[in-house]
């Protein structure tokens, strides 16, 4: 099937954002601590005398071929005060530096391209134990997820609840605002159920902000879009493997998208 691309109403052309869907050049940001391993900051350990994660008994998704682990939050941060694992944030750089887990260190989900060529996790050993997370809640970060053990990696797992659970749980972050999370919008859509299994994408160009979600069975999808400094007439490009919509916000997340 051939894709398509679709202009909403007042939107402007996707010629205009050529180039416009990265996230930059150079160097990954870093982590508060100036440190690349992804661990918590020492001060964040406590001691903590949590009970150990049961990891055989936790539920999983399937992501390209594997079976990512769905860690709950509050298992999550057993491990953040034992400094026992490394985080990995799944999302861009404009998400990342908003706000973050602190320590954790920014390495995108495949299809979010930055332009950057310094990923950290990349020198890190396979065996380690790595969590990821992503704000969606668990696409993106089961997208890296799956990647990183597509890549060899033994020892991953996702947040199930996501970035935002733990920002309300009141655990460590950073960044540069900590204190608000962004609205919420929904963006409903539709397309061939040949795609189910496949990923949807919403992307704000301004600021290089992406989210997805998976096709279901029938070809339907719903994203939720928690993205920094949008507004309703914010424009957004929404896309899947059969075609390509741009419209604002408002327009996008009243009614759902067909293409």
């Amino acid at each position: 099937m051939h894709r398509r691309t679709f202009l909403s109403a007042g939107a402007v052309s996707l010629a205009g954002l050529s180039g416009c869907l990265s996230g930059g050049s150079g160097s990954y940001p870093m982590p508060e601590d100036g440190n690349t391993d992804g661990y918590p900051p020492k001060s964040a350990v406590n001691g903590a005398k949590d009970p150990q994660v049961d990891v055989s008994s936790l539920a999983t998704t399937k992501q390209n071929g594997r079976n990512v682990p769905l860690l709950p939050v509050d298992d999550a941060i057993k491990w953040y005060k034992r400094r026992e694992a490394r985080f990995a944030d799944a999302r861009g750089p404009k998400q990342y530096e908003t706000s973050h887990i602190s320590g954790a260190v920014l390495s995108p989900a495949p299809g979010i391209d930055t332009n950057f060529d310094k990923d950290p996790v990349k020198n890190w050993s396979k065996d380690d134990r790595i969590v990821c997370y992503c704000g969606c809640p668990h696409h993106l970060s089961s997208l890296r997820a799956a990647a990183l053990m597509n890549s060899g990696y033994e020892n991953v797992f996702v947040i199930d609840e996501g970035f935002w659970a733990w920002h309300e749980s009141g655990y460590p972050i950073n960044g540069q605002n900590t204190k608000k999370a962004p609205d919420n919008y929904a963006i409903e859509g539709v397309t061939s159920d040949e795609f189910a299994g496949k990923s949807a994408w919403a992307r704000h160009p301004d600021s290089g902000q992406n989210e997805a979600t998976d096709i279901q069975d029938d070809g339907t999808y719903t994203m939720h879009l928690k993205f920094h400094e949008v507004t309703p007439s914010s424009t957004i490009v929404v896309e899947t493997p059969e075609y390509t919509v741009e419209g604002s916000l408002e327009e996008l997340s009243n009614g759902v998208v067909e293409g």
